[in-house]
Formats: structure tokens, sequence, C-alpha cells
């Protein structure tokens, strides 16, 4: 399997501007530049590459929980996890998970075996050079 993006950049680092454009189509011409990744927390004007890290580590980490949970005969009804990404001097500090999850019948010894098992081997969780903390709760 092969994913892709087309990301264009004009400009110096300060003053320019960006889009990208994922191979899905599912973002499509999304602006990004320094006062959205530096000075724009709500994200109204655009999107970052940490936020974009922070949604794809999120999404990668519920997809691997389902099938860790699905491998020891549990089937989750709602898995929300939220992922945030601390940035410092231009280095990915940490991303910080929080999970909170509807999974029937499992006790919570063995929900948070599984959740560690998910935040340790997602392949996102492998890519990432940082410090992965993982706070879950049963609903």
């Amino acid at each position: 399997m092969k994913r892709k993006a087309h990301v264009v950049w004009r400009g110096d680092g300060e003053n320019g501007k960006g889009e990208l454009t994922t191979g899905s189509g599912a973002l499509k011409n999304l602006p990004y530049d320094f006062k959205m990744r530096f000075q724009n927390d709500d994200g109204k004007l655009g999107t970052n590459p940490e936020e974009l890290i922070a949604a794809a580590h999120a999404s990668c980490f519920n997809m691997k929980l389902s099938f860790v949970l699905n491998e020891n005969g549990f089937s989750p009804e709602t898995l929300k996890t939220e992922s945030e990404l601390t940035f410092v001097d231009g280095v990915v500090e940490s991303i910080d998970l929080s999970l909170s999850a509807k999974v029937s019948d499992i006790s919570e010894e063995k929900f948070l075996e599984c959740a560690n098992e998910a935040k340790e081997n997602c392949p996102i969780s492998g890519l990432l050079n940082c410090k992965i903390s993982l706070h879950s709760s049963l609903i």
C-alpha cells in the first residue's frame, strides 16, 4: 500500500504560503503557513504539520486498538481519542493520547493491556521519536 500527498510551498519561511492535497481527495488545497502553524491555535485559518500528525496518530491508534481488542475476543462500540502534540523550539517533544472507550464485558486490567499494546504497536507510534503517553478510561 502506498499513500500520497501533494504539497506546494511558495515564498520564504515566515511570509510564504502553502497548500496540501491528499491522494484520496479528503484534503484538497488545504492552506498552511507560518501564522497557521505558530499563531493560530483555533485552526480556523488552515492546518499545520503538527495538527496533521496528531490526527494521524489518534486515528491510527484507534484502528490498532480495535484490531487488538478483536484479537482478544472483544468488539469495541466506541473508541474516542484526543491527541495533543507538544512542539517546542522546533522539536516534537511528546504526544498525549486521551482515550475514552465503550467496550462490553472487558475488565479494566484487560482494557489497559490492550490499549497499551495498541499505543506501542500502531504504525504511527513507530514513526515518532518522542514521548507518547496514554490516559484511558472505559465509559
